[in-house]
């Protein structure tokens, strides 16, 4: 190939300082030295069309390998990719499937839990209130039973005392005072057993107060983004009420 550049380089001086022919653009070469060089070039072009032929058809070949291969590493890497996916599509249903049954299971803990706290609370308020109930009628019989014997005493003691004429006057001071005392410690007892009441109700109040709270708690626990497991669902809710 070198020979060919370097003969048509000769060609191009003979052709610039050829000899002008007058009032032309015409000019006069050396036959013959033109034509030795066309010859050369003659004889070097087919060897080296055929070296660059041999340096196409092998690009030609490498090119197709290369495309060849290209396919099948994109093929390889398809299947691999679309293998991936499904295995991790896999994975996240599972995942998925196990939050949602822990989500239920949580559900129903909590659900059993606030129905034996209620349930337990609803016991302990009956159990205080007929507690408080007798409570009251037993105080509230005694004090009966203390005002119509203070009774009794004073009706007694104002018999005896009606024969006495200097004492019939402190008979019914007396009297009265003993029966005054008889409602003061009756109203007082009633006071007693309305106090106590209302203090065992009191407790009870706070202890459903408390156990509203825990149940409040645990439905906004169940609420949170960690118990939906991202799949955009929501659970179930329940509301309990006394």
């Amino acid at each position: 190939m070198y020979r060919v550049f370097e003969a048509l380089d000769e060609l191009v001086t003979i052709v610039e300082e050829a000899r002008g022919v007058p009032m032309t653009s015409s000019c006069v070469v050396p036959r013959g030295d033109v034509l030795e060089l066309l010859d050369d070039v003659r004889d070097a072009l087919p060897g080296e069309v055929d070296d660059a032929q041999d340096v196409l058809d092998k690009r030609d070949d490498l090119l197709h390998a290369a495309r060849k291969e290209a396919g099948e590493t994109v093929a390889g890497a398809n299947e691999e990719a679309e293998r991936t996916v499904s295995d991790a599509a896999s994975e996240a249903e599972r995942i998925l499937a196990d939050a949602r049954a822990r989500a239920e299971q949580m559900m129903g803990d909590a659900h059993n839990e606030a129905e034996r706290m209620v349930a337990a609370g609803q016991a302990e308020y009956q159990n205080l209130t007929d507690r408080s109930r007798a409570e009251s009628e037993r105080m509230i019989q005694a004090g009966r039973d203390a005002y119509e014997r203070a009774i009794e005493d004073a009706r007694a003691e104002q018999t005896r005392l009606v024969s006495q004429t200097e004492v019939v006057q402190a008979a019914h001071a007396e009297s009265a005072r003993i029966v005054d005392e008889a409602h003061a410690e009756a109203d007082r007892q009633r006071v007693d057993c309305d106090a106590y009441v209302d203090g065992k109700l009191a407790e009870f109040s706070e202890l459903l107060a408390t156990t509203l709270r825990t149940v409040d708690s645990g439905r906004n626990h169940l609420r949170s983004p960690v118990n939906l497991g991202g799949t955009g669902g929501r659970p179930t809710l329940y509301d309990y009420q006394v």
